[in-house]
């Protein structure tokens, strides 16, 4: 069948009649090859970037064209005809499909989930751009007039364009169905009348006017200077700077030079969280179309935003990870904040990391990426010190107040209640009585992170993973944080049958409510992934923490990083110990990061901060570097433990993945690969330098009902193990154990769990 779109594509197109034309489709489904389809000769050829419709199997799915080709190795007699072409331009163009193929190639995923990673849900959906469109309008000279003359005989005509008038922008659905449920005929008289016209956007705005920049520090200066000396080439930026010296200031100055010339600016964010802050910032600077995308926003929204990108409507593109796919009209810069936060690691399907996919395209646009921390991943601070990257420091605060002084409270020489120390309590209370802020850190929603028989210590564990189920006291309910599955309070115990249960640790939802019992009459806000499910419960409870309204704050690492607190005075850290003996390998390199960041939302106004960490194990080496701001300290001491333990930045690695229903199945598929990838590292020269762990189970073996093992694969280069990585993973591929078993190769795993 033959649409509208493809009668109106190019009358250039070539039209065959004698000879073959192969089209190479992408398809959304788990084969790594691309597949060939014959164009009907009535059909014009479509560019690579255009969607087609194709049949597969016994279904019908929306395809991308990659490339064309005037030969195909399959049998003729079986090659099945594209059925209708979608687009009658690219979406995606030849460098951007060059792009995604590289990240294809790297991560070695199905190039038809990689490619398909680029468009919104819509397109992917096979729906036009234009039928996801939401329409909007604005007043005219004589809708302008109109008003004027007062009331008149249609009364919800008048409201609109009395809200018209006063908006003084354009306007749609959202806006206008507040006014009446009868809008759609109102606005569609009055468009007949011509008193309001319909426009492509509502985000018209005047390019490249922005407010006046802060007088930048002298570090802020050179950074700057660095970064826009570089605009017209590639180049990496690691900008390490301390919390509250101004990264956001560097990041607006260098983007300021970027739309003088016209270009577009990606910044990528790691959390929801830390979007409508720097959202705000960067909409007070710039009059300019600035777009948002991640996972929060409807699918119609993500599709308008990710359009507006494309056409270069859009100068800013602000996102999470799945940004870095999204294709840009012009862009001029890439933006990382935050660049250690494990968030930018895609952790199940397609596994990319997005710092690392941003450096590529960074390098295939030709443009500068610039990446932002207080804590560095200790892989980019060794590029950096390698020289792969250039580093940028901020040494000082913006402001006067300097960083937060950090105490190291003895857990074993301070008694406390209800998990927070006398310190903390006395230190939360002359807070509230000065006007200040003070802020509760502990990284565990819920109410208790167990729940304990009193007779025989027995924990109530979830019936499908290895792990402790959660008490949320307001939902009245156990909950596995690890696969959803929730319990009533139980009558008695599963093992001795006794009756008594208890609460065993804290939560955000125990220290709220015994925040609220030391300090009655102040005003507590708790910021949690259960307090903000609700669209704009998160924006709300984060402009009553920056406006001062609330006294004291409770939450989760939704609050360590990014967020700006100017009456911020105190930040207790209720459980710094979690990490200290993890048996992750990148432990002490998240709790620096952790309480780092934590620490440092304290003091950013011109009065010094102070961070109380309860610890019980106040003489660590680790914890004394913490107390000290030191980051260099604690990177020396990291990679030194890393080198040793021959882990990354050191070596390369790769993990193959496995769970099954059956205990032993994993184990045995992983066992069987073991044996093929020994042979194939025998038999094969250069991929000597590859070495391979036994299979061993995870650490939380079972998870949603399914038993996990593992098979690490090392090697201290990256050509090697690419290559071994290649040929191992057609092998698994083809072998008929993989079918019994979910498996999965993931390259560059942040966790060994």
């Amino acid at each position: 069948m033959v649409d509208s779109v493809s009668d109106k594509l190019s009358e250039s197109a070539d039209i065959r009649a004698d000879h073959l034309t192969i089209m190479k489709v992408a398809l959304p489904v788990p084969v790594r090859s691309l597949f060939d389809y014959s164009l009907p000769s009535a059909l014009p050829v479509p560019r690579p970037g255009c969607r087609v419709r194709v049949g597969f199997g016994s279904r019908v799915l929306t395809g991308l064209v990659i490339d064309i080709s005037d030969s195909t190795s399959l049998d003729m007699k079986k090659l099945k005809f594209i059925e209708e072409i979608l687009d009658s331009e690219p979406l995606l163009q030849t460098g951007h499909l060059e792009f995604l193929s590289w990240v294809a190639d790297y991560y070695l995923h199905p190039p038809g989930d990689v490619y398909f990673s680029a468009l919104p849900k819509f397109l992917r959906a096979g729906k036009s751009l234009k039928a996801t469109e939401t329409p909007y309008w604005r007043i005219s000279d004589a809708g302008n007039e109109v008003f004027l003359q007062g009331p008149g005989r249609a009364p919800v005509q008048h409201r609109l364009l009395e809200i018209f008038s006063e908006k003084q922008q354009a306007l749609g659905p959202e806006s206008l169905k507040l006014a009446s449920s009868n809008w759609r005929a109102a606005i569609a008289a009055l468009e007949k009348k011509g008193l309001v016209e319909r426009v492509e956007n509502s985000l018209s705005a005047e390019e490249g006017a922005a407010l006046p920049a802060l007088k930048a520090t002298k570090d802020q200066q050179q950074a700057i200077d660095s970064i826009t000396a570089s605009l017209v080439k590639f180049n990496c930026f690691l900008l390490f700077g301390i919390t509250g010296s101004g990264k956001t200031e560097v990041y607006l100055q260098c983007i300021s030079d970027v739309l003088a010339n016209k270009r577009q600016a990606l910044v990528l964010v790691p959390e929801i969280s830390l979007t409508p802050q720097l959202v705000g910032r960067f909409r007070e600077r710039f009059k300019v179309v600035i777009d948002v995308l991640h996972s929060g926003m409807s699918d119609r929204q993500r599709m308008q935003a990710w359009n507006r990108a494309r056409l270069g409507v859009s100068s800013i593109l602000i996102g999470t990870r799945s940004a870095v796919f999204v294709p840009l009209a012009r862009p001029g810069i890439i933006i990382l904040d935050e660049e250690h936060d494990a968030s930018f690691k895609q952790q199940d399907g397609f596994r990319y990391h997005a710092r690392d996919v941003a450096i590529k395209r960074a390098s295939m646009e030709a443009i500068p990426v610039v990446m932002g921390s207080a804590t560095p991943s200790l892989e980019s601070w060794h590029n950096a010190k390698q020289g792969k990257f250039k580093l940028l420091t901020l040494e000082q605060r913006a402001t006067a107040g300097g960083l937060p002084d950090i105490y190291l409270l003895d857990l074993e020489k301070q008694p406390i209640e209800s998990g927070i120390s006398i310190p903390l309590r006395e230190g939360v209370r002359k807070c509230c009585k000065q006007g200040e802020q003070s802020l509760l850190f502990i990284n565990r929603r819920g109410f208790a992170p167990a729940v304990c028989c009193k007779a025989c210590n027995a924990l109530i564990q979830c019936s499908r993973c290895d792990a402790r189920m959660t008490w949320h006291q307001k939902q009245g309910r156990l909950v596995c944080h690890h696969c959803g599955k929730t319990n009533r309070w139980p009558e008695c115990c599963p093992v001795c049958g006794g009756d008594e249960m208890v609460t065993i640790g804290q939560g955000t939802e125990n220290i709220h409510q015994a925040i609220q019992q030391m300090v009655p009459d102040a005003s507590i806000e708790r910021i949690d992934r259960d307090t903000t499910r609700l669209k704009g419960e998160l924006e709300e409870r984060l402009q009553r923490a920056q406006s001062g309204e609330a006294e004291v704050l409770v939450g989760t690492q939704m609050l360590s990083k990014g967020h700006d607190f100017p009456n911020l005075k105190l930040v207790g850290i209720l459980d710094s110990d979690q990490l200290l003996f993890s048996s992750d390998f990148r432990a002490n390199e998240r709790l620096f990061q952790l309480i780092t960041q934590v620490a440092g939302r304290a003091g950013r106004a011109d009065k010094r901060g102070m961070a109380l960490l309860q610890t019980r194990f106040p003489d660590s080496p680790w914890m004394q570097v913490i107390a000290k701001h030191d980051y260099r300290e604690f990177a020396e001491m990291a990679l030194q433990e890393r080198k040793l333990a021959e882990y990354p930045p050191f070596t390369h690695i790769a993990l193959l993945r496995a769970e099954a229903l059956e205990q032993s199945e994993a184990m045995k598929f992983l066992e069987q690969m073991y044996k093929q990838a020994k042979d194939l590292i025998a038999t094969n020269p250069q991929m000597k330098p590859v070495s391979l762990s036994e299979p061993i189970p995870s650490a939380m073996e079972k998870r949603a009902g399914r038993y996990r093992a593992q098979l690490l694969v090392q090697a201290s280069t990256r050509s090697p193990l690419h290559a071994f990585l290649n040929h191992w993973r057609s092998t698994i591929e083809s072998a008929r154990q993989s079918r019994k078993v979910r498996w999965s190769l993931d390259v560059d795993p942040i966790d060994l769990y």
